[in-house]
């Protein structure tokens, strides 16, 4: 039959990205508890296009994918990207890939168990001696006000925030060691299932533990910096706030990044 998408093009025009989205598709990821595990993520992955082919063949990508996707490891991640460059002719691919991620947490006090998710993303790019690969994640945390605490008298303002961190990898690390470090930055980690007895202590250690967002910032980047494994990061906190019909936002960012060229 007739391969349309590699006639000719007259128009000279070369596409920088040229791809698949929204594709869904079961993975397995490594889990640092149990080894690993089974989520549903969200795909995006691009090619660039010769300014001399009409198309290119968007079945490849999938074809390409489906080889990785039951051992979707950081390490197999950039091995899929090379792939693509191959299995397109390309000279760079690039790949989104946005999942949700659970751990089992057992509540403060009572000690029930239940499953908290969390937002992850690969981010990632290969070219000619370029391998570049971030890892995204998003953490719900509860924060409270430090100054609605200092200046009332009784109370003060509290409201659910997200820390969204991206890491540039260069070694192995856990997903659950960095949510973990996330959520002793704020003034509690949130849960699926609690007691009251769980609630009682959440609302005391948050009240304890008052937080802006330039504080969640400032806690994720000195931890960052003292783990040592990331040339690049950014952290950003955002709080949706209790007594105002905005957000409240801040954002850091660490090292080198390799920029597109």
């Amino acid at each position: 039959m007739t391969d349309v998408q590699s006639q000719r093009d007259v128009r000279k025009i070369a596409i920088n990205k040229v791809g698949v989205k929204n594709l869904r598709h079961p993975i397995v990821v490594l889990d640092k508890v149990n080894g690993s595990q089974h989520t549903v993520a969200t795909i995006n992955m691009y090619a660039d296009l010769d300014s001399s082919l009409k198309g290119t063949h968007m079945s490849r990508f999938i074809e390409v994918f489906d080889e990785y996707h039951g051992n979707f490891s950081m390490k197999a991640f950039l091995n899929m990207l090379d792939h693509i460059v191959e299995a397109l002719d390309a000279e760079r691919a690039y790949a989104e890939v946005t999942f949700p991620y659970f751990i089992e947490k057992a509540a403060p006090v009572s000690g029930v168990k239940s499953m908290m998710d969390y937002v992850c993303q690969y981010i990632g790019e290969v070219r000619k001696n370029v391998r570049e690969f971030y890892v995204g994640i998003h953490v719900p945390v509860t924060t409270v006000c430090p100054c609605s605490r200092d200046i009332s008298d009784r109370g003060a303002h509290n409201q659910r925030g997200i820390v969204r961190v991206r890491l540039r990898y260069s070694k192995l690390f856990w997903i659950e060691d960095i949510i973990r470090l996330i959520e002793e930055s704020a003034s509690n980690e949130l849960f699926t299932l609690l007691k009251r007895e769980d609630e009682k202590h959440i609302t005391e250690h948050a009240f304890d533990h008052p937080r802006f967002v330039e504080d969640l910032v400032r806690e994720v980047t000195q931890k960052l910096e003292r783990d040592g494994r990331f040339a690049w990061f950014s952290v950003e906190a955002e709080n949706f706030e209790s007594i105002h019909n905005h957000n409240a936002y801040a954002y850091v960012e660490r090292g080198e990044k390799i920029e597109n060229g």
